[in-house]
């Protein structure tokens, strides 16, 4: 089973003001914990459209759904591709446009992903270097830890896992790779540890969670996945629909800030005005000003959401 705790559950789905006959878009099924709350509080008439680009999530989700598979679509695709799929989807249109009532974002990986050793995410079990989110996808971690430049390893550490060892860990790597190719995940935390000065290594989180995170991201391109299907999402919102978005860390969270904030109403008129007269209009309200954390009790319960924030965004 394709177990996974999910994170700001009832908080992200509220954030999506649930209409029973609503169309509603989970960009990330996961688990399927967010789609089963959507999924309950939607009527006959009502419509969830669910994205997943791995099989193992897609196969559970007809197990965890079968109570509502009359008012569900399980869409086998990366998020990226967001607005062409609803094109195609006759409920998701509405004058020749795609017209949804909500759509969600739950980032990062699921737990069974970090959790299986096969899926090569995980720093704590040795298997093969994978991180392949979607399993017919070309490019792997192995790919990356051998062929790219000591230059193209270091930046990736840095920008995507916030390493301050960067340099360090690309230098190691590049000297082992020379003696013989790097094949699994253990022989990497092996590398990463030796690039990091031992004082380091002995406080804070695992020395190899920041490169791990690196190369998962850059693996399946993640960032600019994102910024892609947030942007798609915006145009394919109804007036009056929202988007609800989890992140995991500072980099996601800037991008779903940035993008929100792009698309804000922008009145150039001076403060004193009685009335807006510059007709500069935005396209989308924040719901919430500042992200919404998990609680005490969820902390308690997973660990895995203290860095979750959630931002809610409603179209004009």
């Amino acid at each position: 089973m394709f177990h996974h705790v999910t994170v700001l559950k009832e908080e992200a789905v509220e954030g999506l003001n649930i209409r029973p006959d609503g169309v509603y878009v989970d960009c990330t099924l996961g688990g399927a914990g967010h789609s089963s709350v959507i999924a309950s509080r939607l009527n006959e008439q009502g419509l969830l459209i669910a994205f997943d680009q791995d099989d193992a999530a897609l196969h559970n989700a007809q197990t965890r759904l079968a109570p509502y598979m009359d008012r569900v679509m399980l869409v086998r695709s990366n998020f990226r591709e967001i607005e062409a799929q609803l094109r195609a989807i006759p409920r998701a249109l509405k004058d020749g446009q795609v017209q949804v009532d909500g759509i969600l974002f739950d980032l990062g990986v699921s737990s069974p992903q970090l959790d299986e050793a096969d899926r090569g995410f995980s720093y704590h079990q040795d298997a093969e270097l994978d991180m392949r989110m979607d399993q017919t996808a070309d490019l792997t971690a192995r790919e990356i830890v051998n062929q790219w430049s000591e230059q193209e390893i270091s930046k990736i550490l840095f920008e995507y896992g916030e390493e301050k060892f960067a340099r360090r860990i690309a230098a190691q790597i590049v000297a082992a790779r020379a003696k013989g190719p790097i094949e699994t995940t253990g022989e990497l935390v092996e590398l990463i540890k030796e690039g990091i000065p031992a004082a380091a290594r002995r406080s804070g989180p695992h020395p190899a969670r920041r490169s791990f995170q690196a190369l998962r991201i850059a693996v399946n391109d993640e960032l600019g996945a994102f910024e892609e299907a947030l942007e798609q999402s915006i145009r394919c919102l109804a007036p009056g629909g929202r988007a609800s978005v989890i992140t995991f860390h500072s980099l996601e969270d800037r991008i779903c800030k940035q993008t929100f904030a792009k698309h804000l109403e922008k009145c150039t008129c001076p403060p004193d005005f009685p009335m807006c007269v510059c007709g500069k209009k935005g396209v989308v309200k924040l719901v919430n000003r500042k992200p919404i954390e998990a609680g005490a009790e969820e902390l308690e319960a997973n660990p895995r959401a203290r860095s979750a924030k959630l931002r809610v965004a409603e179209k004009l």
